[in-house]
């Protein structure tokens, strides 16, 4: 009998899962699409593309909020099997809601593991893809930034015309090696500025040991050395760092097997790190946000209402998510370790939750 409980409860969860899986999946389509045809409303491109291009990028979305998919499933199965009164017959075979809560957490507990080896490589691929393809199709944007193995480039629209700006890397707010050419128009080369160093730390550039080659129809028409000269840009180191901290494109294995060739590559040690321990907390945090929604629905056999704990799910996810929000920013204004910023969430629940789980076990 016990074993037909446990097929019972492992079987009815999966399910119960996958549906509400398909359902953020669904409304992840919607509003993604959105964006997607806002994207490409100028372009010619295929009715297709932006379909396809949110089918990629949906995936990666839905890993982000598996915490928050298993915490919605978790209710809805626990308050269907209290509803329909099995957890009751279950309480008769001794199943105790402890029992009960630490099967459906630990196969919780698993399936991030099972997510981060096996599914997460899947959709950092097919995220990197995405980002690789949208930005194919970024060349006739005003406003473009990429980097490749020249260095940075920046592409921005001004008053005057357009400015394509290209260096390298030089540390925290600075760039090396620095040439900005000035386009008016007609896309007519107009100037030319080099600079060994440029500080971008604000929008206002401090560009040192400069040289301007003006130019015109016949060609170099006047040619001037500065010491200092300043540039405004829509950009700053902050702003251009942000463009290129998208992690959904790196694995959990690609992290866990490859972190020092990443920071060789030049990627940020600090958000590297908060990545990787973001991903590693994964199977924590959905283990107790299994233990969470046990706690609401488990403290009593009554019969009730779906609405209230509708009403209490979006309400606790809500809090949960700027809690979230709230403690990474502590860790990147360096309040706390960007480490602990991303485990405190996990912790704070974690305490409520062992808490909750004493009490409904006494029931």
């Amino acid at each position: 009998m016990n074993k037909i409980i446990l097929n019972y409860l492992l079987i009815g969860y999966f399910k119960t899962f996958i549906k509400t899986t398909l359902l953020f999946y669904c409304f992840g389509i919607i509003l993604n699409l959105f964006e997607e045809i806002e994207f490409f409303k100028n372009l010619d491109v295929p009715i297709l593309t932006p379909l396809y291009l949110t089918s990629l990028y949906i995936p990666g979305l839905l890993l982000q909020l598996l915490p928050f998919i298993i915490f919605v499933a978790s209710m809805k199965f626990i308050l269907d099997i209290r509803n329909n009164k099995d957890l009751l017959t279950m309480k008769i075979f001794g199943f105790s809601n402890f029992k009960i809560f630490l099967l459906l957490a630990l196969t919780s507990f698993f399936l991030g593991w099972i997510s981060l080896f096996f599914i997460n490589p899947v959709t950092s691929a097919m995220s990197k893809y995405y980002e690789q393809t949208k930005a194919s199709y970024s060349k006739d944007i005003d406003h473009l930034v990429t980097f490749n193995k020249n260095g940075l480039w920046i592409k921005e629209s001004t008053d005057f015309g357009q400015r394509i700006i290209s260096a390298s890397s030089g540390g925290e707010n600075k760039l090396k090696d620095v040439t900005i050419y000035k386009f008016d128009k007609n896309y007519n080369l107009k100037e030319k500025i080099f600079s060994k160093s440029a500080d971008i730390e604000k929008n206002d550039w401090f560009l040192k040991d400069v040289n301007i080659l003006k130019i015109n129809d016949i060609g170099i028409s006047e040619e001037i050395s500065k010491n200092n000269f300043s540039i405004n840009s829509i950009y700053t180191y902050e702003k251009i760092n942000s463009l290129f901290k998208n992690f959904d494109t790196l694995s959990f294995i690609d992290l866990l097997f490859n972190y020092n060739n990443l920071i060789k590559k030049g990627y940020n040690n600090l958000f590297l790190k908060h990545s990787f321990h973001s991903m590693l907390s994964m199977p924590f945090f959905l283990f107790i946000m299994t233990a969470l929604a046990a706690i609401l629905i488990l403290n009593t056999l009554k019969k009730s209402n779906n609405v209230k704990f509708i009403v209490i799910g979006i309400v606790a996810c809500v809090i949960i998510y700027y809690l979230k929000d709230l403690s990474i920013a502590l860790g990147k204004t360096n309040r706390i370790s960007l480490t602990l910023a991303t485990w405190m969430p996990i912790i704070i629940i974690g305490i409520f939750s062992s808490i909750g789980i004493l009490q409904i076990n006494e029931k």
